[in-house]
């Protein structure tokens, strides 16, 4: 009596090689999403809070902050296109910068992207 492959079998035979190639960088860029999307989580509440004391002293008389200088001096940070905005270029650019960082010299790392946002969105 001959075995049968199923279809699902059969498809993992085929592309076997590229299912290698893919699970490595999509599940080491689903763990870095994953956790990127945590440590997030944590620094968005530290900086609620912060903010939050911060204008209570404000209120209360105690501090003075000018805002527009905050804002202008933490555009200036992050802009790396130097046009005074914060732009979908800046975050491309900030995300090929991680990404490369992420995936120098890992083999195989083509599902990286992919994973990551998996990783994000379940995070």
């Amino acid at each position: 009596m001959v075995e049968q492959k199923d279809a699902i079998e059969s498809a993992l035979v085929k592309y076997k090689p590229l299912l290698a190639k893919i699970s490595l960088g999509g599940v080491v860029g689903y763990s870095a999403g994953y956790a990127t999307k945590k440590i997030g989580r944590v620094v968005l509440f530290v900086a609620g809070v912060g903010f939050m004391v911060s204008q209570s002293l404000v209120y209360a008389g105690y501090l003075e902050i000018d805002w527009m200088k905050v804002t202008d001096d933490a555009i200036k940070s992050v802009d790396t296109d130097g046009d005074g905005k914060l732009t979908t270029d800046d975050v491309k650019t900030y995300w090929k910068r991680f990404r490369e960082l992420m995936t120098r010299k890992l083999p195989n790392a083509g599902g990286f992207s992919l994973g990551f946002l998996m990783g994000v969105k379940s995070g």
